[in-house]
């Protein structure tokens, strides 16, 4: 099997398959309502929704990045505060993450696995770094939102 086929499936597993960690973001996600994820347990947390917002721009961020684009990661890390906390827009921002899935699973789908070895110049890391990178950053933060959610 090819390597981006195994990173593939594990990235489809963080995101709604059955993971060793026996968690994923789709589960955990699915019955959190609008108000719990704007929620702000402690001043000094972010929220669940400024997670799941987080995780799709860098999501974005990096697979423009295996693309070939340049990206320049804003100061705010994509921690930004939510402006509407309606039901709809929550709604909006749970699709653009299984949005982010798709476009990933397309992406990883059609990749050369000769390419895994490519440095992108601002950090020169690897392709491969970045692409093990982002799976480890969701399952960073998907610990963050297990914890949150439990604090609700």
């Amino acid at each position: 099997m090819l390597e981006s086929k195994r990173i593939s499936n594990l990235y489809q597993s963080i995101y709604d398959g059955e993971p060793w960690l026996e968690v994923t973001l789709a589960k955990t996600l699915e019955n959190v309502n609008a108000e719990q994820a704007y929620r702000k347990i402690n001043p000094n947390l972010n929220t669940i929704w400024e997670i799941v917002n987080h995780l799709i721009q860098w999501r974005r961020n990096i697979l423009k990045r295996v693309q070939g684009e340049t990206i320049i990661t804003p100061d705010h890390n994509y921690f930004v505060p939510v402006i509407d906390p309606s039901e709809v827009a929550w709604a909006q921002s749970l699709q653009n993450l299984a949005k982010s899935q798709e476009q990933w699973s397309a992406f990883l789908a059609d990749f050369d696995d000769a390419h895994f070895e490519k440095i992108y110049t601002n950090n020169n890391h690897t392709y491969y770094e970045h692409i093990h990178g982002i799976i480890q950053h969701d399952v960073y933060h998907l610990g963050q939102i297990v914890l949150l959610k439990k604090l609700l």
